[in-house]
């Protein structure tokens, strides 16, 4: 992995804990996710206009087809996400979304687009992993949880984890591709994406638009946060895939754990702090390991 490609990763991932804390904290559901994928397509669209008044008219249906596919799996993902950040904790949820998801994707990434990764790098995704399954409650996920309740909230929240992340294996293999093998703008994949979110989950919103109304009154500013920040996060991404293969790139991202465990956690009052550093200082061994490797 080049310096360049490391320090993307790092700056992308202190991007991606902040806003989905944000996104925590406002509770939102599909209206919410409509509110940020519009508010991303009117702000970035000087440039989205910018870089694709040349490119987007040479697409053919190949770009589109990725395109539309990449939008339908972001959806899926972030609705989902939204979803069990309502029903279960962050410190639940998103560590094993954002562990697993690298997981497949890099399994992906080997077996399937031929991609090299050395005994280091193999040993990084362990501690990316194994760094994340501490953040989420190490072995007390395995163990039934005294209080009912409580049982039933960590389980909501691994499921909703385990599946955000299976969209997110899926999204990063697609978007990876794209930008890798068909060289297609990392800037325009993510961007014009957006089309197809907002179409998307537009009839959700228009369906009671009175309560849309109230809800957008009441998460416009953290909308706002999510659709100004969340694309650069990602664009990052993109762009450090360029430079290094996704196999490293994709489980690298989960330094966005440390921040998460840092900032989020404290925040949010969640989980245990001693848990959460051991997570943390696995993680960045982790992705050390996967930087050197």
């Amino acid at each position: 992995m080049t310096l360049t490609a490391f320090a993307l990763i790092i700056l992308a991932g202190l991007i991606h804990a902040c806003w989905n804390i944000a996104a925590k904290k406002a509770g939102g559901d599909a209206r919410f996710a409509f509110f940020t994928s519009f508010l991303m397509m009117l702000f970035w669209a000087p440039l989205g206009w910018w870089l694709g008044r040349d490119a987007v008219p040479r697409w053919g249906a190949v770009e589109w087809g990725f395109v539309v596919a990449s939008g339908l799996l972001h959806v899926a993902y972030y609705v989902i996400l939204l979803r069990g950040y309502r029903k279960a904790d962050l410190t639940v949820v998103y560590p094993l979304a954002r562990g697993s998801g690298p997981l497949l994707s890099s399994l992906v990434a080997i077996t399937l687009l031929g991609e090299q990764i050395s005994a280091l790098g193999a040993l990084g995704i362990v501690g990316v992993v194994g760094g994340v399954f501490l953040i989420a409650g190490g072995p007390g996920l395995l163990r039934a949880a005294h209080d009912p309740a409580a049982r039933q909230r960590v389980h909501k929240g691994m499921a909703y984890g385990l599946l955000t992340g299976a969209f997110i294996a899926s999204y990063t293999v697609v978007d990876g591709y794209a930008v890798k093998a068909l060289l297609m703008s990392p800037i325009l994949v993510d961007y014009m994406g957006n089309f197809v979110r907002v179409g998307l989950l537009a009839p959700v919103v228009l369906r009671d638009l009175p309560t849309a109304r109230v809800l957008w009154q009441a998460q416009w500013r953290f909308a706002l946060l999510v659709a100004v920040v969340s694309p650069v996060a990602y664009v990052l991404v993109l762009y450090a895939m360029r430079e290094a293969p996704m196999s490293h790139v994709a489980p690298a991202r989960e330094v966005s754990m440390l921040f998460a465990a840092l900032i989020g956690g404290h925040l949010l009052g969640e989980g245990d702090r001693l848990a959460r550093i051991l997570g943390a200082l696995c993680i960045a061994a982790g992705v050390t390991a996967l930087a050197l490797g």
